[in-house]
């Protein structure tokens, strides 16, 4: 694991004067890789990294170099990430071609895959990455993204050359080697108050943008980036008959998890992984799979002193059923108000999100303890697990109703008044999958952002991020159709962002066994019947790890990192919103009046506005950081031993 960052300028001279530059911004992800810390150029590219090792401590630094007998230098590699079947990789190239190692770790395994595969060889690696490769007899920059987007790739183009890195704050302080302008996106800021976070490949500045989640690319000095896309997810459900079929189908999951997570404990013997673990069944699996490998693991929750809002009662039930050593750390009010600036220091973009507030506090506790730990992303999305994905069923009597009438249906709630039973229900049953649904978050409705945004740009909405996705999954059922958007929204836009950022902010590596290219194969053939039942979701998973988990775990609604911030607002954060709100310079994009008034409503207690006033207290810290430079968060050293 490590930051990255990689500069490809047109000549040998600008290479030359910008390594001082990018040394200086290597500073912004420190906390990404502690553990070593070094530039290095060559020609027309400066690379920079920040390491946080894992595999093969004592050989494998980076950029670390790599060719064939008759080239032994020819590439040089900048890796982020964890590849967890290095292994058979290696023994394939060694076996087929004759393949040389000098390492025991995993970047190399790319490197040589790459070199005798070509650009296919990112569809033989299984685990998280981000990684930049530069041939220097061919002279380009090869570099992909992992199939889910688990690890973060930014980049920036200017005159002055393309610059990738694992942190967007790297590249805002490059901008005068590139040439770029730090300006605010518009679309992208309209985009985030509707969907609660910044889509991929957009950011909150114009000139920086994300390398998109199963792609890769290549560059020339002085030349364009070309992307590729090489991970096509398709949901092809298959029919299971009988009670044979289906316990063969739960088998398959069952194993496939064990593989996955067995894979997923890799790293060498000095270093201990960990778990979150809440009260559902995804992190409940993971860390009970992960004991078998680690009969010493150590169990993280969160929690909070208010009734309803703390799963550590029923987290702490699990621990001691599976035999792991279990540890709290309980957050107060007065603790989130006081990091949440920090935190969206390091966010890069802000994430409304309040979820990942304590995942801070309990990844900033597992450090102490461990070096990575294994959490549930990513089990929702690919065995059908948001309550939400009931919706295509109860709204089925309407896909019956003529389409003028459905219409007219809408147009009917537009005049029903707000907070009325039913209200939603005839305004969504009126809309098509493709007009109602855009991934598991939902903000700001039209007449909100309105109220709210200045500026609201007039064909700008999150069709624009939808459309795509739903274009690719025209045939496939209604459920199946909303997983395949929340894998390139929800999933990559907020979850994997927060669970990245949030982790290495904190220099732990977060791994995500149900995010696996085997794992994603048997889920992907799970049919409708088998993800949902009129009284639960992810049915197939569930009946898969019934022989796995603890009984009292099997069928409990999951709650995550639930925060209380809906009651806060109303009482101990509410003159802190006020303040935020006060002290913002953001009066040209946000009508500060109509934020007023949302906090005012919401603590009056008629109607739960918190998720749209997290979104605007977010921004405005982020403003207030990123745009204003009147925030100023005081950023440890990371100060961790090396070994944990």
């Amino acid at each position: 694991m490590c930051g990255v960052l990689g500069l490809i300028c047109a000549t040998e001279s600008e290479a030359a004067a910008a390594r001082n530059a990018v040394a200086s911004a290597l500073r912004c992800q420190r906390h990404r890789g502690p553990d070593e810390q070094d530039t290095w150029a060559d020609a027309e590219i400066v690379y920079g990294f920040n390491r946080l090792g894992f595999i093969d401590l004592e050989h494998s630094h980076q950029p670390l170099h790599w060719g064939p007998d008759e080239a032994p230098g020819r590439y040089t590699i900048n890796f982020n990430g964890e590849i967890y079947n290095f292994q058979e990789i290696r023994a394939e190239l060694t076996a087929k071609f004759g393949a040389k190692f000098k390492t025991e770790g995993d970047a190399e395994s790319i490197v040589a895959a790459y070199h005798y595969l070509g650009a296919d060889a990112v569809k033989k690696l299984r685990g998280m990455f981000a990684f930049m490769i530069w041939d220097a007899q061919e002279r380009i920059v090869f570099g992909a993204r992992d199939p889910f987007g688990i690890k973060p790739l930014f980049y920036a183009a200017g005159p002055g050359g393309v610059a990738f890195s694992s942190e967007k704050k790297s590249l805002l302080e490059l901008t005068g080697v590139l040439g770029i302008r730090e300006q605010l996106d518009q679309k992208a800021f309209q985009h985030y108050l509707v969907l609660q976070y910044v889509p991929e490949p957009e950011t909150l500045h114009q000139n920086i943008r994300r390398v998109e989640s199963g792609t890769s690319f290549r560059l020339e000095p002085g030349g364009q980036i070309e992307f590729t896309r090489y991970f096509h997810p398709v949901f092809a459900p298959k029919p299971v008959n009988g009670e044979a079929e289906a316990e063969a189908l739960y088998e398959r999951i069952a194993d496939v998890m064990r593989d996955s997570v067995a894979k997923h404990m890799i790293s060498d013997p000095d270093v201990t992984v960990g778990a979150f673990l809440s009260g559902g069944i995804d992190s409940t699996a993971t860390a009970t799979l992960a004991k078998q490998h680690n009969p010493n693991l150590i169990a993280f929750t969160a929690g909070f002193e208010r009734e309803g809002y703390s799963e550590v009662d029923v987290a702490a039930e699990t621990a001691a059923a599976i035999g792991v050593r279990h540890v709290v750390r309980t957050v107060s009010a007065d603790e989130m108000m006081e990091t949440l600036p920090l935190i969206i220091w390091y966010l890069d973009d802000p994430v409304a999100d309040a979820a990942l507030i304590p995942l801070w506090f309990i990844a900033r506790e597992a450090r102490k303890h461990v070096k990575a730990v294994l959490s549930g992303e990513g089990a929702d999305e690919l065995f059908g697990g948001y309550t939400i994905y009931h919706e295509p069923l109860s709204l089925a009597p309407f896909e019956k109703v003529p389409g003028g009438v459905r219409k007219l249906m809408g147009k009917v709630s537009t005049k029903i008044p707000e907070g009325t039973r039913g209200k939603d229900l005839l305004r969504r049953g009126a809309l098509t999958l493709e007009e109602r649904y855009y991934g598991n978050a939902r903000n700001f409705q039209d007449h909100q952002l309105r109220a709210v945004l200045k500026n609201v740009q007039p064909g700008v909405g999150f069709m624009d991020v939808t459309a795509p996705w739903y274009e690719l999954s025209r045939d496939w059922d209604p459920v199946a159709r909303m997983q395949h958007v929340d894998l390139f929204t929800w999933l990559r836009g907020d979850i994997l962002v927060k669970a990245d950022k949030v982790t290495m902010a904190n220099s732990i590596e977060l791994r995500v066994p149900f995010l696996d290219p085997e794992v994603f194969k048997i889920a992907a053939s799970v049919p409708l019947d088998q993800k949902l039942t009129e009284g639960t979701t992810k049915y197939a998973l569930r009946r898969a790890l019934a022989k796995i988990i603890p009984p009292h775990v099997l069928n409990r609604p999951k709650l995550g990192f639930p925060v209380p911030i809906r009651v806060w607002l109303r009482n101990e954060m509410y003159d802190w919103a006020r303040g935020i709100i006060a002290d913002s310079q953001t009066d040209a994009l946000i009508d500060k009046n109509a934020v007023v008034a949302l906090l005012e409503e919401h603590k009056q207690g008629e109607f739960d506005r918190s998720r749209q006033l997290w979104a605007v207290l977010c921004f405005m810290l982020w403003h207030g950081i990123f745009v204003e430079n009147r925030i100023k968060p005081e950023i440890p050293e990371p100060v961790y031993p090396v070994k944990v």
